[in-house]
């Protein structure tokens, strides 16, 4: 059983900052078994990522509720989501700031003034990803993903990267109707461009391809969370490496396909 001193220290063998933004994806199972369960280990996280003024965030994404008539696409008054019980415990921990994005809210630790400033752009942002939401303020503040047991598939921030970039064929052409409940139990509209499907399919399920153009840039670096393999990876070096990419492709798409990305479109200027 790992406790928390045991997690602390593999972040330390990261180098993991403790004064940046962190936003955290993971899998409990394949951490394995820590001191306290899921809420030892967020103690874990939270005490290491803000020791140093840092914010620790915890996606909380409720799209699961769409389509659901008896659903509020997202109901802060409840802690739940559909991304796994960690996400649920970051939900409902009292220390967390909650933001108000309808489908990818996100749990946000650390000094509360701050985390409410970080937050403040998801109440009226007009697509999940927007460069203005906590997904693409991890690129105007240099932030990080933490990847603990998952792959690039679940990294979030690379459908942000594709809205910050524009690239065609990742949104729909009309937005879509969602509903907020906030805290005090008041209903509200929003509309949001989402993510086109139609194009390709979940496009998320390509993000693995880029695995080797981010090495190649230097944009992971490798570790352990438990039992889990972590990959802590720069934001800002991740959306230059797709940047790169795009440039080189000749309009190609790298992930229209199952085809491996050519190592001339992420080697060269």
């Amino acid at each position: 059983m790992y406790t928390k001193k045991d997690i602390i220290n593999q972040l330390k063998k990261m180098n993991a900052p403790r004064d940046s933004v962190v936003i955290f994806h993971s899998s409990l199972r394949s951490i394995g078994k820590v001191e306290g369960g899921g809420e030892g280990l967020i103690d874990a996280l939270i005490e290491y990522f803000t020791a140093e003024g840092g914010l620790f965030c915890v996606p909380t994404h409720t799209w699961g509720n769409l389509g659901k008539a008896d659903k509020y696409t997202l109901d802060l008054t409840l802690a739940e989501s559909n991304l796994g019980a960690f996400a649920v415990i970051a939900a409902g921990d009292e220390r967390a700031v909650r933001s108000e994005n309808p489908t990818h809210s996100m749990a946000v630790f650390g000094d509360r003034a701050k985390a409410e400033v970080f937050v403040r752009d998801d109440a009226n942002v007009t697509s999940p990803t927007a460069p203005e939401s906590c997904y693409g303020k991890l690129f105007s503040m240099g932030g990080y993903i933490l990847l603990a047991g998952v792959a690039q598939n679940k990294n979030t921030y690379l459908h942000s990267v594709a809205e910050m970039l524009q690239l065609p064929n990742r949104m729909t052409d009309s937005p879509l109707r969602f509903t907020v409940r906030k805290p005090s139990g008041e209903v509200i509209g929003r509309e949001l461009y989402f993510y086109d499907e139609d194009y390709a399919g979940d496009i998320s399920l390509r993000f693995t391809k880029y695995d080797t153009a981010f090495r190649y840039h230097h944009a992971i670096t490798d570790g352990f969370i438990g039992d889990a393999p972590a990959q802590l990876c720069d934001a800002r070096k991740m959306k230059e490496t797709v940047e790169l990419i795009w440039k080189n492709s000749g309009g190609v798409d790298p992930l229209a396909d199952e085809k491996p990305i050519p190592p001339k479109w992420y080697c060269r200027k």
